[in-house]
């Protein structure tokens, strides 16, 4: 990619804001102030330090080799097949599930409106709509997605400044509520238990940053635009989401919150803003929307990744450019997700989020894992996280922290059991697949290439026209099969780029037949021709032919005689004649 083409910071920033914004903090929130109290902030906070940390560590990762298949290439590389296959699946997985508690959000803000409608039948129509939209293609798709981005954008800082107007007493009619319901309650009102139990939420509203990684190939001069975008992105989510949440805590007690409706709505409602809140709940809605849209967009290629690098079934493997069947099993599964609300309708959204929320933290600790083992030997200041290796060590123990305290929050248990049981489905998958001798060879990926250029030499297969052929193997001994041609790396900056039209090469000009000089008249032999340049092997122009072999002679023998070419076959038995 040229210097002056590519992401800016700028363009990166919103590009992993408007994927992490979304149900989990407009909705899911609920479930970890009213779990934490005011302490919530905290959480947050060390959330976003956790998550500046794992973006560093994926965009370093990222810069140093950059890979289709992103975090789950690292982790491959780093522990072997088996990790890649379980980040992969359960990645998948877990954000499928996690999209239909975002759809299970959106159906909750659409009943304020239709209150007698079915909670799951509008969750479905809503991951019918984003599927659809999905196949229209990237173009299309980062249009509306722009849009949507900046909606939800404009929701948050719109709630801030209401918030703020109503505390500071600036609202027309109305009394300041200075700390209001704040002054009255304990600052960590579930203790250490209820903070700790709060902290799967609080990670996962930030999901979707990880994006970032994905996208520093694209980026234009990635060393600093990565950085930027990493740092911007970490900062500014952290910020907002503690001005948000320090705005709401004075206006509404935090026993009074509840997933049955946004935090948000709640406290505008609380004070007979409700017009206020009708409004911000349509916002909401295309909040969730533009969410959902961003991680199916993302979905769809990691299953071709999977597929592709025979982790997968190939069915999955889509030749165009979008991956329509990857698609449409994502958006099957999250139906599935869905389905859930018909049994299990009370606890549904909880667990939905935290089967989520294991999957993301496994992404995050296998990155920072993955990061700490393949950039140790590097220079220390080649590395972009900060405070290398303590900063990876205290991400890693915060991420088992936060997985141990699962089961202190009502409905964390159930999606904890259903993370490890995802872990154990894909670990028992890959080694029924090594058992059946489909074993995932990570091809597709760089890694392929890699290896078949580390390969012997008899082990490959001929590059080009007039190279030896490779030797043949004893009997009984077989050789792995050579790796196909590396699939070219997903490039998002490529792909989201409009079709420019490819000016046409001139066709090249017909050889001219070399001039045979004219036969003198009376001669009764032909004129030797004159010999062409020796060059080092058979095949080095032309692909093949035209000079002697390496070795040989020149072009005329020793008594003047012309040349002739060494027989590579055996002379056929002749007859003596006498």
């Amino acid at each position: 990619m040229e210097r002056g083409q590519g992401l800016t910071s700028g363009q990166m920033t919103m590009l992993a804001l408007g994927s992490a914004i979304g149900g989990a903090f407009f909705l899911g929130s609920a479930v970890a102030i009213r779990s934490a109290g005011p302490a919530v902030l905290l959480g947050f906070a060390v959330g976003g330090l956790v998550v500046y940390v794992v973006l560093m560590a994926l965009a370093d990762l990222t810069l140093e080799d950059p890979a289709p298949g992103s975090f789950r290439d690292y982790a491959q590389r780093a522990f072997g097949p088996l990790a890649g296959f379980v980040v992969g699946w359960v990645y998948w997985a877990g954000l499928a599930l996690a999209m239909s508690s975002e759809a299970t959000a959106a159906a909750v803000f659409l009943r304020t409106w239709w209150p007698d409608a079915s909670g799951p039948v509008l969750a479905t129509a809503i991951v019918l709509a984003v599927t659809g939209l999905n196949l229209l293609g990237a173009r299309q798709l980062a249009r509306l997605e722009g849009v949507l981005a900046g909606i939800k954008l404009l929701a948050v800082v719109g709630f801030i400044l209401v918030a703020g107007s109503l505390i500071a007493g600036l609202w027309p009619g109305r009394a300041p509520v200075g700390w209001g319901a704040l002054a009255r309650e304990p600052w960590v009102a579930g203790g250490g238990r209820g903070l700790l139990g709060a902290m799967l939420v609080v990670m996962f509203t930030y999901a979707g940053t990880e994006v970032i990684g994905l996208a520093a190939p694209s980026a234009r001069d990635p060393r600093r635009t990565v950085l930027r975008a990493a740092r911007r992105t970490a900062l500014a989510l952290a910020g907002l989401y503690v001005v948000a949440v320090g705005s709401l805590l004075p206006l509404i007690p935090t026993a009074r919150l509840d997933v049955s409706a946004s935090p948000l709505v709640a406290a505008l409602a609380a004070h007979g803003l409700g017009t206020t809140s009708r409004l911000v709940n349509g916002v909401l809605v295309t909040a969730i929307l533009s969410t959902m849209l961003a991680v199916m967009f993302s979905l769809g290629r990691v299953l071709r990744s999977l597929a592709e690098d025979g982790m997968g079934p190939t069915w999955l493997v889509d030749p165009g450019t979008v991956p329509r069947r990857g698609i449409v099993f994502s958006g099957a599964a999250m139906l599935g997700g869905v389905a859930l609300g018909y049994v299990v309708p009370r606890q549904v959204y909880v667990f939905l989020v935290s089967a989520g929320g294991f999957a993301l933290l496994l992404v995050y600790g296998s990155i920072v894992a993955a990061h700490w083992r393949l950039r140790a030997d590097a220079a220390p200041g080649a590395r972009l996280v900060p405070a290398f290796p303590w900063s990876n060590a205290l991400v890693l123990l915060l991420v088992l922290a936060v997985l141990a305290g699962m089961p202190l929050v009502p409905g964390q248990g159930m999606g904890l059991a259903a993370g490890l049981a995802l872990t154990a489905l894909a670990a028992g998958v890959y080694g029924l697949r090594r058992r059946g001798g489909r074993r995932p060879a990570g091809r597709g990926t760089r890694r392929g290439a890699d290896a078949a250029s580390r390969r012997p030499a008899d082990d490959r297969a001929p590059a080009a026209a007039g190279t030896p052929a490779a030797t043949p193997a004893p009997a009984g001994v077989r050789l792995p099969k050579a790796d196909p041609a590396p699939a070219p790396a997903w490039d998002l900056g490529q792909e989201l780029a409009p079709p420019t039209r490819q000016p046409t090469a001139p066709a090249p000009a017909p050889a001219q037949p070399a001039r045979q000089p004219a036969r003198p008249a009376g001669s009764g032999a032909r004129p030797t021709p004159a010999a062409p340049a020796p060059s080092r092997g058979a095949g080095a122009a032309g692909g093949g032919g035209g000079g002697p072999a390496r070795g040989e002679r020149g072009a005329t023998g020793g008594e003047g005689q012309p040349h002739r070419p060494r027989r590579t076959a055996p002379r056929p038995p002749h007859r003596r004649t006498r």
